[in-house]
């Protein structure tokens, strides 16, 4: 189950960031090609109305920011100073992880809370957006989910911790996808130099 949630996560921040650049391309690029004086061309292109864009790559961004945000944690990419809480000894070093874990599990679940309540009072009410006249409601609603699915990756995590004794940690070196094939293409003194690819 948590795998399936794993990869419904990535789609769906990778669906957002990719329509949301196909969609200010598109808006760019008519931009600029209506203002070309092609007879015939040029009037097609100024009926085709894409103000509602910039609106939508908005709210696609914010909901793509708080799935993403969700992402960090379970993966560990979140930007954290530990110079401190890694010199403590191993013993106070595990209960300041958890603590810090569970406090922001507490933080993102309150702002679940609190933005599941406004989602609900917002849904009662007739206001949509100012150009695609989505309900905002749906807009809103990325509050709650992304700070509920959050507090899940902190609770996650920390229940791994307290198992495991291990935290999720990104490797900046790594590049995903690069696999033996291409490190074979370093030249050999670039290798025995213990260059990385």
């Amino acid at each position: 189950m948590l795998r399936v949630l794993d990869r419904l996560e990535e789609w769906l921040i990778a669906t957002l960031m990719g329509a949301a650049t196909l969609v200010i391309f598109v808006a760019v690029v008519h931009r600029y090609a209506s203002t070309v004086p092609i007879p015939g061309v040029q009037d097609w292109l100024l009926k085709i109305n894409l103000s509602w864009a910039q609106e939508l790559c908005i709210y696609m961004f914010i909901w793509m920011a708080k799935f993403g945000a969700a992402y960090g944690v379970r993966t560990g990419i979140h930007v954290g100073v530990d110079v401190l809480i890694n010199r403590l000894p191993d013993k106070y070093r595990s209960k300041s992880i958890i603590f810090g874990l569970l406090a922001g599990a507490l933080f993102t679940g309150v702002i679940g809370t609190l933005g599941a309540e406004f989602v609900w009072d917002i849904a009662h009410t007739e206001e949509v957006s100012a150009d695609l006249e989505l309900p905002m409601w749906i807009v809103y609603l990325a509050i709650p989910c992304g700070s509920y699915l959050m507090c899940f990756r902190f609770l996650q995590v920390a229940w791994t911790f307290v198992r495991t004794g291990t935290l999720p940690h990104h490797d900046a070196s790594h590049v995903e996808g690069l696999d033996e094939a291409a490190s074979s293409a370093l030249h050999p003194a670039d290798v025995s130099r213990g260059a990385r690819p």
